[in-house]
């Protein structure tokens, strides 16, 4: 996992009028926690982290700042309901070496058997891992699956250095009948309701 540089600046103003000031100056404002120090309150350029959220559990090189520790996670990230801008997010510092807790996507790979329809249950899965290789996702093989099967998060394949943190009877993908076409006369008869 590659580490994204972000330059960072001290945040003094708070409240919701020094937050939209800083939004409008195109910032995110961001707290920093973790480690047993008192949290830390920045301003982040708003069009680079944006790219930097696009890869699930990026970790970020905080630069611009002086702390011990510039490696961080974001922890929680806020957007705009409507306009889906970054609002507010939280990061969480990490050491390397230091085992985290994160959510990674799952990926299906595969086709079921024919008349069954995938049914994806959990998006994510959580798991422990060294915070500076954090994988991007969990592949699935859904290869050949046929209808009422289903995969526990404990049968998944996680790569090397990586530990379910989920509980291992969680289903997380399930293969369920396709539906069967309506006929011309139930489709008539449901129009018509």
């Amino acid at each position: 996992m590659s580490e994204v540089r972000i330059a960072a600046e001290p945040r003094t103003e708070f409240g919701k009028g020094a937050a939209r000031r800083a939004r409008r100056a195109g910032k995110v404002p961001a707290v920093l926690y973790g480690h047993g120090t008192a949290p830390l309150h920045l301003n982040l350029p708003g069009h680079d982290l944006m790219l930097a959220l696009k890869t699930p559990n990026v970790l970020l090189r905080l630069e611009g700042i002086e702390t011990d520790n510039t490696l961080v996670l974001p922890k929680s990230v806020q957007r705009d309901a409507i306009k889906g801008f970054l609002e507010h997010v939280d990061l969480l510092a990490v050491q390397r070496g230091e085992q985290v807790v994160v959510e990674v996507p799952l990926v299906p790979q595969g086709e079921v058997a024919s008349g069954g329809v995938l049914n994806l249950e959990l998006a994510q899965i959580e798991v422990r891992a060294e915070a500076t290789h954090l994988p991007e996702g969990i592949e699935v093989d859904v290869a050949g699956l046929e209808v009422g099967t289903s995969i526990t998060a404990g049968e998944l394949k996680l790569p090397a250095g990586v530990e379910l943190a989920a509980d291992a009877d969680t289903i997380v993908v399930s293969v369920v009948a396709e539906a069967a076409p309506e006929t011309p006369a139930e489709a008539e008869e449901s129009a018509a309701e």
